[in-house]
This record gives structure tokens, sequence and C-alpha cells, in this order.
């Protein structure tokens, strides 16, 4: 790989000709004595502690240990260094406080006219300056990926929106003068775009204010004179779930807060929630967070082309939905009869909302239609059923909603075809999760990053390795060795087998016409892949459940509910009266679907992991025709403290990922 100005990028540089020495054991001259003690040569190290935050790539630590490596960030973050090299992989700490003069565009300007800017301190500029030169060079493959990883509260997020703002700025700047007004509107349109996705794809959990409940990938479309002149996001796997159900202590998504806390009277009075109103899927909404900003999210619709009728009918849409969630059904008297509405829920709005007749959505929530033959039973639903079916509307209608905002945005920055020619690509994924209580989004969020760890080996650990024996090390006359790295196709094979894996055996169960029994579905998953070491089980634990060593660490997974939630079961009955909703926004994607479910007519029943399996291949086969580059998020405290660095906090993950790279 080439510089701007034709220059050899020095080895150890994130992606190019030389090597990343961080994978191989380099001697010079050989150790006197193989047994001298690790444990020694760690503390004559550590022992100029003064020096630790000078070192500026973590491959240049000796020895490279999980010990020293902390070590040296710790002491570079106490320093008020927020990035480091590792070889391939740009470590960035949160600070947990804004750092505004490290992000300004001064500074932006400076990594991009720099003529090596490999050679600055270390930044996340430096990552997406070297995939625009890259671009600019068209070095095979052109195509870049920015992939940032980490656990929750991490800063991805924060991450991602930097690397966005880098792009427009550069963009933005070029001397094409009859270029810039239609720059400066795509550059508006482009950032225009995260407010509205992370008002309505974020959440306040307990790790973090910010948390991305969906991955996405984003591609900064470019043309020839490697201008910004349009973009397109692809969204993966949203929470929605969160929306009628919030863990203990999190919230519902931001959208929710920020209308409550910036509605005005009038618009309050149209959605139907005066002052003071209780709703049940509305915890904690006394917590104010900084994405508590209903005008910034209002403001970036407006610049992106959504009308203010437009507008009503997305906000009176969400209205409905929390409305629905103070819906209650008690028992009937008469078991052949429906159940009845608690008398506080009599009052509820949401039909109007919804802009759907008031009986017919009430008769729909308590009574399912049975096809027997061309005959139709009506059968009342039990107490439990109605509280699903309502929540089911809850998550359908959400879910459809986000699905219309992301095209709506495509639709709007999405530039022509013949206007482009390269991309550069930001993917914002969720990080490794290992909760109390696991189920199918941790395991389909933990399966994405066992994908792309194993992208990451590939492409860096075994090419790498492979090319310092071939080159640098072999013309220098050195010795090595290679470092061992962790093969997780074992555990890919697992989840995702072709043959028999947890998701063919999940989906089989979730295809059959009858209830599910999460004990008989355990014994069928340990009889079918008991041969696989990566799962276990424990026999003595009262809930059915499945462990699988991954290789961030071992999780627990729950069976209780994992197959209706691979269903993801929609009543016909909540379908076809959404199509009849007088609401022209939700009539219009509800008819869509129902176009799109036509197509497929005849084929199995799509499942949760199915649709994600299959986007996430897509993901992975535009990954692997791009140059990626890694950047590596990590929390320093679990209490979001700022400037509060505590190593027995990191994360095992966040120390196994540095020491294997």
């Amino acid at each position: 790989m080439s510089s701007a100005d034709g220059g050899r990028v020095r080895p150890g540089f994130r992606h190019g000709g030389g090597t990343v020495k961080g994978f191989v054991h380099k001697d010079q001259f050989p150790r006197p004595n193989l047994n001298d003690s690790l444990e020694g040569e760690i503390q004559a190290f550590l022992t100029d502690e003064d020096q630790l935050h000078t070192y500026d790539d973590l491959t240049k630590v000796n020895p490279v240990t999980p010990t020293t490596v902390l070590k040296c960030l710790q002491a570079r973050y106490n320093a008020r260094v927020f990035y480091t090299h590792a070889g391939c992989t740009l470590v960035a700490l949160n600070p947990f406080q804004p750092i505004p003069d490290l992000y300004s565009v001064d500074v932006m300007k400076e990594y991009h006219c720099a003529p090596q800017p490999q050679e600055l301190k270390p930044h996340i500029f430096i990552v997406a300056e070297e995939a625009y030169r890259n671009v600019q060079g068209q070095l095979e493959p052109v195509n870049q990926s920015l992939v940032v990883s980490g656990e929750s509260g991490a800063g991805k997020t924060w991450t991602s929106r930097c690397l966005m703002k880098y792009y427009a700025t550069v963009a933005a700047s070029s001397s094409v003068v009859k270029s810039q007004d239609i720059v400066g509107r795509i550059e508006r349109r482009v950032l225009d775009s995260n407010p509205i996705m992370e008002a309505f794809g974020n959440a306040c959990t307990l790790r973090n204010n910010n948390s991305s409940r969906f991955g996405k990938y984003i591609q900064l479309q470019l043309d020839r004179s490697q201008l910004l002149v349009g973009a397109s996001v692809q969204t993966y796997l949203l929470e929605k779930t969160r929306v009628a159900c919030q863990p203990a202590n999190e919230r519902n998504f931001h959208i929710y807060y920020q209308m409550i806390k910036g509605a005005t009277d009038e618009q309050r009075k149209d959605w139907k929630m005066p002052c003071g109103q209780h709703f049940v899927w509305l915890p904690n909404a006394e917590k104010t967070v900084e994405e508590d900003c209903f005008h910034e999210t209002v403001e970036a619709m407006v610049h992106l082309g959504i009308n203010a009728e437009r507008q009503r009918e997305i906000f009176r849409i969400l209205a409905g939905i929390l409305q629905l969630g103070n819906v209650n059904f008690s028992p009937s008297t008469d078991e052949s009869q429906p159940c009845n509405l608690e008398e506080q829920s009599k009052g509820n709005t949401f039909e109007l909302l919804f802009s759907i007749p008031t009986e017919e959505l009430q008769l729909a929530l308590r009574v399912r239609t049975l096809k027997a033959g061309k005959q139709s039973v009506l059968k009342p639903c039990s107490q439990t059923e109605c509280s699903m079916r309502r929540d089911c509307l809850a998550k359908v209608i959400y879910a459809q909603l986000f699905e219309w905002l992301v095209a709506f945005i495509n639709n709007s920055i999405c530039a022509d075809k013949s206007m482009w020619c390269n991309f550069i690509g930001i993917l914002d994924v969720y990080g490794f999760e290992c909760f109390q209580l696991n189920n199918l989004e941790q395991l389909c969020i933990n399966y994405a990053n066992e994908k792309l760890q194993q992208h990451f080996v590939a492409h860096y650990l075994r090419a790498q390795q492979v090319m310092a024996a071939s080159e640098e090390y072999v013309s220098e006359g050195l010795q090595w060795s290679f470092v061992k790295y962790q093969d997780n196709q074992s555990c890919l094979d697992l989840i995702e087998g072709s043959t028999v894996s947890v998701f063919s055996l999940l989906n089989e169960e979730s295809r059959l016409n009858r209830a599910s029994d999460c004990k008989m579905f355990r014994v069928r998953l340990e009889k079918e892949l008991c041969d696989n070491v990566n799962i276990s089980w424990d026999k003595f634990s009262k809930v059915p459940h499945f462990t699988v060593a991954h290789y961030a660490g071992k999780v627990n997974y729950q069976i209780q509910g994992m197959v209706e939630k691979n269903k993801d079961p929609v009543p016909p009955e909540l379908n076809s009266l959404l199509q009849k909703s007088d609401n022209s926004l939700l009539h219009q994607i509800f008819t869509d679907k129902e176009t799109d479910n036509m197509t497929s007519k005849g084929l199995s029943k799509v499942t949760v992991v199915s649709k994600f399996k299959n986007s996430l291949e897509s993901l992975m086969k535009i990954l692997h025709t791009t140059t990626p580059h890694y950047t590596r998020c990590i929390k320093p405290n679990h209490d979001c403290k700022p400037l509060t660095f505590k190593k027995e906090e990191v994360d095992d993950l966040e120390t196994n990922a540095l020491w294997e790279s």
C-alpha cells in the first residue's frame, strides 16, 4: 500500500505492504535461557512506570502479556491519551466526558493534510485517513470497511459519529467549487440520519446511556473525485422486544422520552397524552440523558424531507403504542366469552391514534381465528394470550415503522449508482453480550461477534504471519515463531452449521405446528450436538438451557421462549386490521408488508435466525470484498465514570482480544 505521496507505509500500520509485528514473536538474538521466568520480565518492564504512557503501539511492549498491555493502557489513559495502536487495530478508550478539542475541524485537517498521518499521535482520524487515501490511490480492493467493535458503553456509536463527520468534512473541503452545494446538502443529510436512527434504535441501559439496540453498516458513497455524493444504511436485528418489555432499571427507546419531555401542549393534545399520565412501557422516565433531545430529532426529520403531516402520523403511531401498553385484560366468568378489558383500560385511546375501529381492534386482541378447511372458527384467547397479542401488536408496528424510517433515509441520502464508484463502509456492531438471562437476541448478537472475529483472524493473523515468514523477517535474518491464535470455526459450526446446528434445530422446532416444550428441545439439542466441544449442559439446573463456549467466554442461553421468539408470529387478524388503518403511513407500511409476504408464497416461513443469518452472510460478503480497518473500543470502568480506569473491571474479552492481536 502507498500513502498519498507514494511513500511506503511503515510496518505495523493497520493494512498494507508491511507486516503486523504484533502477530509474531521476534528476536534478533536467541535468548540465553529459554527457562527464564516470564514473570521476571514482566516485573522488569513495569518497573519504569514513568515511561509506560509513551508506548503508542502495544506491539512495542516487551513482553506482550495481558498485564503489560493493561498497565500501558492505564498509564496512557491517566495521561489523558485515549488512542493507542495495537498492530493492525486501533484501541479507543472511552473518556466518558466530552473532549471537543480532540475532534475539532482543525484536528481533522491536520491528519488529512499530513504527508504521513501514521507518524502523528494515534487517533481515529488516522484510520479514517488511511481508508480515504486507499480509495484515492485506487489500490485493490478499493472499497474500504471500518469495523468498530467493543462492549456496550465502550464508545462505538460515538466513534462511528466521528468517522462520519470526518468524511463529511474531508469531502466538503474539496476544491471542486461547483460541487460545494451538493456536498453540503449530502453532508447534512448523512449526519442528520444519525439522530433519527439513534432516537428510534438506541436506549438507555444499565451499561450505557446510549446503547445501540441494532447493528448498522453505513456505506459512504464517493465519486471519482472522492467527494461524498451519497450514503446508504443497512440495519440488523432491531431489539423490538424492548418496546413492550424493558429490563429492570433500563428504559425504552429514546424517542418516547424525547416525546414526553419535548412535546408542546398542542402535540400532547393531538397524541392524547396529557401531562402526568403514567405509561407502563415508559419506566425510569425521571432519568434524563443527553439523548433526550426531541427538537434535534424533529429538526433532522425536516432536513431529511419528512414533512409535518408525516411527522404527525409517526408520532401518533408511537403514542398509540404507549397507550397500548396501558391496556390490561381480566378473565371472563364465562370461558366461552372473550376476556374483559379492565376498567382503567376502557378509556384508552390507542385505537384512535392507530385510526382503527375500536371494536374491531379490541376483538382482534381478545379473539383468534382458527382455520378448519374453508371454515373459520372464532376462539376466545386466554388472559395470557391477550397480553401476548397486545405486545405482539406493539412490536410489529414499531419494527415496521423503524424499517420504513431506514428506507426513507436511504431514499433521501442514497446517490444514483451512476454518480458514485467507490464506498467507505462503517460497521457499528453490537458488543458481545452475557447477562444473567440470555435468550435468542444474545445468541444472534454473539453469533455476529463470532463471525466478525473469524473475519479478523482470517484477514490479519493468518495473512500477516505468512507474509512475515516470507518477506521481512526472512530478509532481515531474524528468528521468529508463529503466535497461536484461537480458531472459532468449531463454535460457528455449532451455531450455524449446514447439517445439524443450534440454528437448524431451532428452525425445525419453530416450523412444527405445535406448542414448543423447552425440556424436550433441550434433550434434542443434547442428543444431536453432543459431539461438539463448544456446547455443554448443566444437568442439575431446573431451568432448561445450554452453554456455548464462545471465543470471548461461556454464555448460558435460556431455552424458555426461544422457539416462540424465533417464530415471531403475527396474528393474521392484526395484520389485516392494520392494513385498514386511516393513518396513511400505518396503512402503507402494512400493505407493503403484505405484498412482500405474497412474493414468498409457498415457501417456509422465514424465522428470525434465518433472516439474521442471511443478512449477516450478506454483510460478510461485502466485508470480504473490501479493505478492512479495525477499531476496538474499550470501556475503562463499569460505572461510566469520567476519566476513571479500573483495570480489574476492563472486560476479559478486551484483554484477550488485544492479547490475541
